[in-house]
């Protein structure tokens, strides 16, 4: 359960990568100062201020979005690889900040207390059904914002910004509203994993790997697609299980296999499948109808 759990996490965190970047374009390296925020917001609701640990997880979604407002202004005044290590400093000050902070541990971390007096079976089931739960509503929740007007307008954006605002879409607005509405996402995928490892620290939460492992995901998968990062999930723990065994070499062929992928598929194994036998299990796109007008499917 404790790696389905796991499973359900990476996904959930590149499902939301996916959506910011390969749907609104907002290249984020960024994206685990969210998880940290998430995980530290867990332990305090949970330890410090009495919330039931399991209702604490959508509530730390809450509080970094709260959170991901006033980052936002700051890094929407950057465009293209300025935008990307914009955020990536943010998470580094965040990381920083919270290490230098002693109600919340310092450097060591600290340890999630409030489920200690629950049964470690009743625990794990527990959160074992929360993670499907969120993982069902994550995949549901995006599909439905790409099947609607404010979803176009994501990619119209995405597409060229000066043409989108001619046809009348708020940019600021959209960008900013897929933006804070991924962090929620990413804090309660972030509070997930922390309720399920009990211990947070640092420099494990702000960790790089928490958005290089959704990247590479989301891109051997497919980007821009729902099921490349389900495809892309799978592949992922189907080589680290495999080679568990065998230290770092799990992480070179992770990278090797990602180069080869985008030389070879640059829309990813769920694109090749795709564009191959025209196949989507989660249609979102518009396809122009003989005659004008346009049809999604």
């Amino acid at each position: 359960m404790r790696i389905l759990v796991e499973f359900i996490a990476l996904l959930g965190l590149a499902q939301m990568w996916n959506l910011l970047a390969g749907y609104a374009g907002l290249v984020s390296i960024g994206q685990q100062a969210y998880v940290g925020l998430g995980g530290y917001a867990l332990i305090v609701l949970a330890d410090d201020l009495g919330a039931n640990p399991f209702l604490a997880v959508p509530l730390a979604g809450l509080v970094t979005a709260a959170l991901a407002l006033p980052t936002a202004a700051l890094v929407f005044r950057f465009r293209g690889g300025y935008f990307a290590v914009g955020t990536w400093a943010i998470a580094e000050v965040c990381r920083l900040l919270i290490a230098n902070t002693p109600s919340l541990g310092r450097g060591s971390g600290r340890t999630l207390k409030a489920v200690f007096p629950l049964a470690r079976e009743s625990r794990e089931v527990t959160t074992y059904l929360l993670a499907l739960a969120i993982g069902v509503a994550t995949l549901i929740a995006v599909y439905l914002v790409l099947r609607s007007r404010y979803g176009l307008g994501l990619m119209a954006i995405r597409d060229s910004e000066p043409g989108s605002e001619t046809l009348g879409i708020d940019v600021f607005r959209t960008k900013l509203a897929v933006y804070v509405g991924v962090a929620f996402g990413t804090g309660v995928t972030g509070a997930l994993i922390y309720l399920n490892l009990l211990r947070i620290s640092p420099d494990a939460a702000f960790s790089i790997n928490w958005t290089a492992y959704p990247i590479f995901i989301a891109v051997i998968g497919g980007l821009g697609t729902l099921e490349g990062p389900l495809v892309g999930t799978a592949l992922f723990f189907l080589v680290r299980e495999g080679l568990s065994d065998h230290g770092a070499w799990y992480m070179i062929l992770l990278g090797t296999l990602a180069v080869g992928v985008m030389l070879a598929y640059p829309r990813g194994l769920w694109g090749l499948v795709a564009s191959r036998w025209d196949v989507h299990f989660f249609p979102v796109q518009r396809r122009v109808r003989p005659g004008g007008g346009a049809s999604e499917g």
